[in-house]
């Protein structure tokens, strides 16, 4: 039987959660109380199982929101989301030993982060090359002028430098196989290092522009930005950009891990156009639900809008999966972004070894260093308990392992 939402009361619109058999931390729940009371949230909102606590807004949250928008709940990785596409590989083709796979995808995207993201930053390209340079000018270059002869310090930021790289934390690239044993290649990123300045420079105008009541406002972090104001216009069309970099931004990379495969040795000739997914989930969009006309911004959450396709990835020792919506009204026509964290970064760290990891991840090709140990699947929630958590939102098409992993 699909397990139906939790309505969990609150002094402002109800929140509906999908968090049946999981874990809903109290400094979660606080966050999503304070999103609640705000007077242009509503009509409810929604909670996916993976929720936990973030900077403004809850991650694994859906906010529908009236005549405003809440740039810190939009989150600073604008438009980070999730890039999947299925080959005509099986894993009889892919060699015994895969650390010259993973390393070829490694030397073909750059990520992570060096010299504190200054000029010989290994995470950012030194020289742009083709692919991403005509991705830029084709689709972003004029706009993000536009942009920069508004907000000038959007120039100081490392854009197009950023466009094809992976990023940092739980950014990743990954080769998986699904319950057919096709090989799937599949990538976690975002708009990077522009992204997050467009971010931060709005989160700070939205407290700024409303500095006589920030002090009722329940977190300083949800000031919004109202509609009809010249910062709502600016912050809207630079968000739209930023998705739009975002999206771009995995469109290169996956090209380039195509074209890294396609180039180790005993790899036969293939195809990656079989299927494909390349979906937000930290982002900001005109839809209209319950006969009224919002911005609906998921925070960690994925559109699931009936029979449209996402992907709910795992840890990086845990399974993912492509789900196809089942277009649920009550939860916006959303799902959750992946498992969700049990832990911060720091506790991971304390708790967990190296030994732990290795063990954690001896199916996978991936770094098994105590730089990781943040990212270890012990730090995240049981991606089978979210699944079923959210059986009334989505059906799972395709149930995907990893084989090889890339950390920024």
């Amino acid at each position: 039987m699909s397990l139906t939402y939790r309505e969990i009361a609150s002094a402002g619109v109800p929140i509906k959660a999908w968090i049946e058999g999981v874990q809903l931390a109290d400094n979660a729940l606080e966050q999503l109380e304070n999103t609640a009371a705000l007077p242009v949230v509503g009509p409810h909102v929604a909670v996916m199982p993976d929720v936990h606590w973030g900077l403004g807004a809850t991650i694994g949250s859906v906010i529908p929101t009236v005549g405003a928008v809440i740039p810190a709940a939009v989150g600073v990785d604008i438009g980070c989301g999730m890039c999947a596409v299925r080959t005509t590989l099986t894993a009889s083709d892919l060699p015994d030993n895969l650390k010259p796979l993973r390393t070829a995808i490694e030397q073909a995207v750059p990520h992570g982060r060096t010299k504190h993201g200054g000029r010989r930053d290994k995470g950012a390209w030194g020289n742009v090359p083709r692919r991403p340079g005509n991705l830029w000018k084709q689709h972003l270059e004029s706009r993000f002028a536009d942009l920069c002869e508004r907000y000038p310090v959007f120039k100081n930021t490392n854009n197009i430098g950023h466009l094809g790289t992976l990023g940092t934390g739980n950014h990743f690239i990954e080769v998986c196989l699904d319950e057919a044993d096709a090989v799937w290649f599949m990538l976690h990123s975002g708009s990077r290092g522009v992204g997050n300045r467009i971010a931060s420079v709005f989160i700070e105008r939205a407290k700024k522009e409303m500095e006589d009541v920030l002090g009722t406002l329940p977190d300083k972090d949800l000031a919004y930005l109202r509609e009809g104001t010249a910062s709502f216009d600016d912050y809207v069309e630079a968000v739209e950009w930023a998705q739009d970099f975002a999206r771009i931004n995995r469109q290169a990379m996956m090209e380039a891990v195509i074209e890294a495969v396609t180039g180790v040795a005993g790899t036969p000739r293939f195809k990656a156009d079989t299927l494909a997914v390349n979906c937000h989930h930290n982002y900001v969009t005109r839809e209209r639900h319950f006969g009224t006309d919002c911005l609906v911004t998921r925070k960690g959450a994925v559109r699931a809008g009936a029979g449209e396709l996402g992907i709910i990835p795992g840890s990086m020792g845990a399974k993912s999966f492509i789900v196809r919506g089942k277009g649920n009204a009550d939860s916006f026509e959303s799902c959750s972004h992946g498992a969700g964290r049990v832990m911060s970064r720091t506790a991971a760290k304390k708790q967990f070894s190296i030994d732990d990891h290795i063990e954690a991840t001896a199916h996978v090709e991936c770094r098994k260093d105590a730089a990781v140990i943040d990212e270890t699947p012990m730090a995240y929630k049981d991606i089978e308990a979210v699944m079923r958590a959210q059986a009334e939102l989505v059906d799972i098409v395709h149930t995907l392992r990893q084989v090889v992993c890339v950390k920024g």
